[in-house]
């Protein structure tokens, strides 16, 4: 089975550490996208995002740097292997860029290079904008 993987980049007007934190924070993930997640800072917990659409674990944390993930949706079938998602942080004049990598995507799924956009950096930026 073909697999894809994608990378993009979007830069916040806030500090690489409150993207971060955020990101880490069950509370904040969920105001800064608008779905439910249980999501902790901590190697080989569990997350859900979405209200349950994404799943996943946590493999690697750089406080304030780098979240690695396996990551999946309810839409992998269930022998698909997790995905991999990595978002380095990198400190700018005026805020951060976050890069992030997506990899290891089946290739029957639906393209998650917009659903990054529509669902997580839109409404990211205008959570941070407040």
């Amino acid at each position: 089975m073909q697999l894809t993987e994608f990378t993009k980049i979007e830069h916040f007007h806030v500090p690489a550490k409150k993207v971060y934190s955020s990101w880490l924070n069950s509370n904040k993930h969920s105001e800064m996208t608008g779905g439910e997640a249980e999501i902790e800072p901590k190697i080989n917990s569990e997350f859900t995002a979405w209200d349950g659409y994404i799943s996943g674990k946590i493999i690697e944390l750089e406080e304030d740097h780098l979240i690695v993930m396996q990551w999946r949706t309810d839409e992998f079938d269930e022998e698909d292997e997790d995905s991999l998602v990595t978002i380095q942080l990198t400190p700018t004049e005026d805020g951060c860029e976050l890069t992030l990598i997506h990899q290891n995507i089946p290739a029957n799924q639906p393209d998650y290079n917009i659903g990054w956009t529509e669902h997580y950096f839109k409404p990211m930026k205008e959570y941070f904008q407040s």
